[in-house]
């Protein structure tokens, strides 16, 4: 079950492009299993960041960067099981800065470099809180595929009971692939050497928004490759992961003497440690509920 996180804010706490990305600078970073990056961005108040989902009522749902609506979305049907109906709306401007050849050809470490760029973006969805990026090279099946959204401006995303839609929803058209940047950037993926794309894992969609390298992905797909990515995504707090780990802790040692009181296995104790050592390992990692913010009143 995936869980959404609700900040009330209102006109007058909204934070000029300034002042973002003045207090986006001062996040202190960590390293992470496979080579990925933690980014904990201190707290500083009820400031949303540029861009933000809010919720400006029960049923509907928008993503705003600025104050220019990207997306306005509305679900529909009863029960777990709904739909989401999109439009998006041009305007979307990438947190990253334009990429220059010779930066794409060189053996630099994305994860790192859009990290600081996202640090000091004025356009990106950086909030108080701990804020993962990885590597994701290889994606379940269909994520690339059949549940790309490629209509432009409408899209309608199943909900499904249980999970999400679990795919990618650009941002803006993605272009032909005889445009002159996506022929460009398909020889870098001949080449090998086409930057990643971010994307952004958004909890209750259970799927990827992209936030920049629309043209990459235009060209990977192109090449008949699945676009290689970069994902941002929300991690738990301190407070939150060792909060889970206390739990995992106590529903460890119950599970153990259930256990050893019926048969006390030296063996099976090893492997449940295992598991729990595994399990507590991860937690700081996993990825949290996306936030969203009530609309703002004026």
């Amino acid at each position: 079950m995936t869980r959404t996180t609700r900040t009330r804010t209102t006109s007058a706490t909204r934070a000029t492009t300034a002042t973002w990305a003045t207090r986006a600078t001062r996040a202190t970073r960590e390293p992470s299993a496979g080579n990925g990056l933690v980014l904990a961005v201190p707290g500083g108040g009820p400031v949303p960041p540029p861009l933000r989902f809010e919720r400006p009522s029960a049923d509907r749902l928008t993503l705003r960067q600025g104050a220019r609506a990207l997306f306005d979305g509305r679900l529909e049907g009863e029960g777990c099981c709904r739909h989401l109906r999109l439009r998006r709306l041009p305007g979307h401007r990438s947190p990253l800065p334009p990429l220059r050849a010779e930066e794409s050809r060189s053996r630099t470490d994305w994860t790192h470099r859009y990290a600081r760029w996202l640090e000091e973006s004025a356009y990106g969805p950086l909030t108080d809180g701990r804020w993962g990026l990885t590597r994701r090279g290889v994606f379940p099946p269909g994520v690339w595929t059949s549940d790309l959204v490629r209509d432009w401006p409408h899209a309608t995303l199943e909900l499904f009971c249980g999970g999400g839609w679990h795919g990618v929803l650009p941002l803006r058209p993605l272009s032909a692939p005889d445009a002159p940047r996506v022929k460009a950037y398909r020889k870098h993926v001949r080449e090998g050497t086409l930057a990643p794309v971010l994307l952004w894992w958004v909890s209750f969609l259970d799927g990827w928004v992209v936030l920049d390298g629309h043209d990459r992905a235009a060209a990977a797909l192109a090449e008949g490759a699945e676009p290689e990515g970069v994902e941002l995504a929300r991690l738990p707090d301190d407070a939150e992961w060792r909060r889970e780990d206390a739990e995992l802790a106590v529903a460890y040692e119950e599970r153990w003497a259930a256990q050893a009181a019926r048969h006390p296995d030296e063996r099976q104790r090893a492997a449940l440690e295992r598991g729990h050592a595994d399990a507590v390992a991860a937690l700081p990692y996993e990825a949290a509920a996306t936030p969203v913010f009530d609309a703002a009143r004026d």
